[in-house]
């Protein structure tokens, strides 16, 4: 749970940096706006919370073909370039499905149904119940082919009460939750967006959402997409810096503060600032465990991601496509993701290690050029250029390339979250089992973090480790576990809750505190697991990509849309989002073709 100093009935003011006394009265105006919302929200029924849904669906995909493109161009990704493709998946598709979930879970709620009714449960290792919550539908099983999600609870709770919880705030909806700050992120545009409705959702808590200012040219798009919210006084939309942000965390009109970004700023926002005048007393607030923020807090704040390559025996394809699939997860956004792969975890007694590194260097290079946008990537990029002076740099020398030598000092790569295209490769011994037990055990002691690890197996090894593998999964202490699949498909499965690993506090706060997503508003989550193909369509339909995986390698799927390396993954991307917001299938046919052309 969310953990916070006592709350005291008026909550002192605390130091922040100087906001225009100007500017003080239109936050106050909105928040006191915001505060006759939330009343009207208790009195809403969940049909009538479903219908706005309906109508918020409506407006984002009036707006879906402008914030693609004006995400697109903010990044400098011009027209024409096969990237895209990201900014359709990363902003309207992401919001079009978290929707259409929320409406299923409120339509069941309101008929008196859990929203877990009718999906499949079973047992995972360690006393778990584990929900397998995609694919549920056919046509999510055929855009997605070969993929699979399961929600992971806590040990030791039982089915039935996870049945009668899942709900959460929309089992008690006259109960308002106050007025929550969202300080959106500055790098996917549907994450803002996500994260107001989860705090609508599952807590019943009306927003004033604080763009980051890396997104302010998004604001005309997010005003008319979220109208529906806006416009009864159940959210606001506010620009401006770190000024804006302080006066209103510390606003005794907000009840609660989520915040997606990077730890330091968790850290200012929670005990002050960490250099400066201000510092010892900073210090001795978070030694003393007296937090300047007298409110809860919640939080994604990222990290650093491990890519575990399990030994096995892989063809020259096999070695090609899962070295595109690791550069994938580093350059996707150009690196600027808080769950971008950043670390190989690579067996030195592997005898395909060279050929792997090999194919790792010749896609990590030859990815396509995209600019290195997000604000300070430069002091990240010299940040290892120093740590590393022997550092590989690709692609005009704007990606660095790691590989950490026997007896060299991997700390800086290990704990140091880059947030641009910085990608390193640590060497571990072993083979199997016992090398995959060693590289969960480093990533978990060693590598900064909790968000999202990846492990990637070839079928006839997984079967070969059979219920050793689940158990390693189930060692890693990670919010979400990727197998053959990249973490960022969890972010894109809406029923799958997406946050840290439980177990943060404030003091360490890793990699967050509490979830967001969580399109069936389940309790009691520990983790999400996704799995899938380790090979695409056609070479998935061989017989040594299924063995004894259970089909799981399986896939009609070619080479994935998201895909830095898919050349058509601009136009199967706005596809899909165009399916999602027409239904209409003879398009998707034509969208499935081009996939095939990837």
């Amino acid at each position: 749970m969310p953990q916070a100093a006592p709350v005291s009935a008026t909550p002192e003011r605390t130091s922040a940096p100087a906001l225009p006394v100007e500017d003080h009265a239109a936050l106050d105006t909105a928040i006191a706006e915001l505060e006759v919302g939330a009343r009207t929200w208790s009195h809403l029924t969940l049909d009538q919370r479903g219908r706005l849904i309906d109508g918020i669906r409506a407006s984002v995909v009036a707006v879906a073909e402008e914030w693609a493109d004006v995400a697109s161009t903010s990044k400098g990704i011009e027209p024409g370039h096969p990237l895209r493709g990201e900014e359709w998946l990363g902003g309207p598709y992401a919001t079009l499905v978290a929707l259409d979930a929320y409406r299923s879970t409120l339509k069941a709620l309101a008929a008196g149904r859990s929203p877990l009714d009718g999906v499949k449960t079973d047992a995972a290792p360690g006393d778990r119940v584990r929900a397998h919550v995609f694919p549920l539908t056919a046509i999510d099983g055929m855009l997605l082919s070969g993929y699979t999600g399961e929600v992971w609870f806590e040990p030791g709770v039982g089915e039935a009460e996870l049945r009668v919880e899942a709900g959460l705030g929309q089992l008690t909806p006259t109960e308002p939750g106050g007025i929550g700050l969202v300080l959106g992120a500055g790098n996917v545009t549907s994450i803002p967006v996500l994260d107001v409705m989860y705090e609508l959702l599952a807590h019943n808590r009306v927003a004033i959402l604080k763009v980051n200012p890396t997104q302010d040219v998004l604001v005309p798009v997010f005003e008319r997409a979220l109208a529906p919210l806006i416009e009864p006084g159940f959210l606001h939309i506010v620009r401006g810096g770190g000024d804006v942000g302080a006066y209103l965390s510390e606003h005794k009109g907000i009840s609660h503060v989520h915040i997606t970004g990077a730890a330091s700023t968790f850290d200012a926002i929670v005990w002050g600032p960490s250099t400066g005048s201000g510092a010892a007393a900073t210090a001795r607030r978070k030694r003393e465990n007296r937090p300047r923020l007298k409110k809860p807090i919640t939080a994604e704040l990222g990290g650093v991601s491990p890519i575990i390559i399990v030994p096995g025996e892989w063809s020259e394809s096999d070695l090609a496509f899962q070295a595109e699939h690791v550069v994938t997860m580093r350059l996707h956004n150009s690196g600027h993701n808080c769950i971008a792969g950043q670390v190989v975890l690579l067996s030195a007694d592997w005898p395909q290690r060279e050929a792997f590194l090999e194919a790792l260097r010749t896609a990590y290079d030859a990815a396509p050029r995209r600019p290195v946008w997000y604000p300070r990537s430069d002091e990240k990029l010299a940040a290892a250029a120093s740590g590393y002076p022997g550092a590989v740099w690709c692609a005009d020398g704007t990606r660095a390339l790691i590989e950490v030598g026997p007896g060299d000092d991997a700390t800086v790569l290990e704990t140091t979250e880059f947030f641009s295209p910085v990608l390193g490769v640590v060497a571990l011994p072993g083979n199997g089992q016992e090398f995959l037990d060693r590289a969960v055990a480093h990533a978990n002691d060693r590598l900064t973090g909790t968000l999202g690890a990846h492990v990637i197996i070839d079928p006839l090894t997984q079967a070969a480790l059979g219920e050793a593998f689940e158990r390693a999964i189930a060692d890693l202490r990670y919010g979400t576990v990727s197998i053959n699949s990249w973490t960022a498909f969890g972010y894109m499965t809406p029923n799958l809750p997406w946050g840290g690993f439980p177990g943060a506090t404030l003091q360490n706060v890793e990699s967050g505190l509490g979830v967001v997503h969580n399109g069936m508003l389940l309790d009691h989550i520990e983790r999400s697991v996704t799995r899938g193909p380790f090979r695409p369509f056609p070479r998935s339909a061989a017989p040594r990509s299924l063995g004894a995986s259970q089909g799981r390698s399986f896939s009609v799927l070619p080479k994935p849309p998201w895909f830095v390396t898919s050349r058509t993954g601009a136009a199967v991307c706005e596809g899909f989002t165009r399916f999602r917001m027409e239904g209409n299938y003879a398009k998707l046919a034509g969208t499935l073709l081009q996939a095939f052309r990837a």
